[in-house]
């Protein structure tokens, strides 16, 4: 019943968005057999290096929103919240050390040379911005509740796109670039069981307030929606690079 009420409540809102991973411009360029090594590898430096900034707080928000979550009477829901939340503690660290490892391996072969505090550094893009402020505002908002959206939207990108960016990454620079992405393989693994956790909490969430579904939905589309503009920017700033280093 509460896989039910996901499809009939809640993916109309986020339909949109979904649909937009397949055919965004940025994403395909990515992808494409043709694609040059040196974009891909780029594309990986830029996602580690600015995700950081999104990364870090994760574990903080979904704390915070289960606990404002309780205090709304959703007991269940935001307990399992709060439980949640001491699975993503420390990611932001994987990110780090796969930076390090990213530029060095880019330096070794590549220009122009990076320097990794540098790119760790970089002021945060208008997504990153909004990325934080979707988080914020949901944890204040009417529906707090609605974090488990945001987290199945998110999570859901580990088990739909990240393995066919991983298997790119692995048919364009080599086997051992895997070792420098932690933090995908890792939620690539970790994100299939969290998807379907997250499912079941948003059915039982729908189940409680089915009228809240709305709202709902339009924050895990917003928030998919912020993380597309994210991946974009960072096709973009890798292509950039490819430029100064041709010029």
């Amino acid at each position: 019943m509460s896989k039910k009420l996901v499809e009939e409540l809640y993916a109309p809102h986020v339909k949109g968005a979904r649909e937009r991973l397949q055919t965004s411009p940025a994403m395909k360029a990515l992808l494409d057999p043709k694609a040059d090594p040196a974009l891909v590898e780029a594309f990986l430096i830029q996602f580690n290096t600015l995700g950081v900034y999104m990364t870090e707080p994760v574990d903080g928000w979904i704390r915070r929103a289960g606990e404002a979550t309780v205090k709304m009477g959703l007991e269940d829901v935001g307990t399992k919240l709060i439980a949640h939340a001491k699975h993503e503690a420390g990611h932001h660290l994987m990110m780090i050390e796969d930076s390090k490892a990213l530029v060095a391996n880019w330096n070794k072969r590549r220009s122009p040379k990076l320097d990794v505090e540098t790119l760790l550094n970089q002021t945060p893009t208008q997504p990153m911005k909004e990325y934080r402020a979707i988080h914020e505002d949901t944890i204040v908002g009417p529906m707090p509740a609605a974090q488990v959206a945001i987290e199945y939207e998110i999570e859901n990108l580990s088990v739909v796109f990240v393995p066919g960016l991983m298997e790119q990454a692995r048919r364009v620079l080599g086997d051992d670039i895997m070792e420098a992405l932690s933090f995908l393989k890792e939620h690539a693994e970790i994100d299939v069981g969290h998807t379907a956790l997250n499912e079941v909490m948003l059915g039982k969430l729908l189940t409680q307030v089915p009228e809240k579904a709305e709202i709902i939905g339009q924050t895990g589309a917003r928030a998919l929606d912020i993380y597309l503009n994210h991946m974009a920017i960072c096709v973009e700033l890798s292509q950039k690079m490819l430029k100064s280093a041709a010029a």
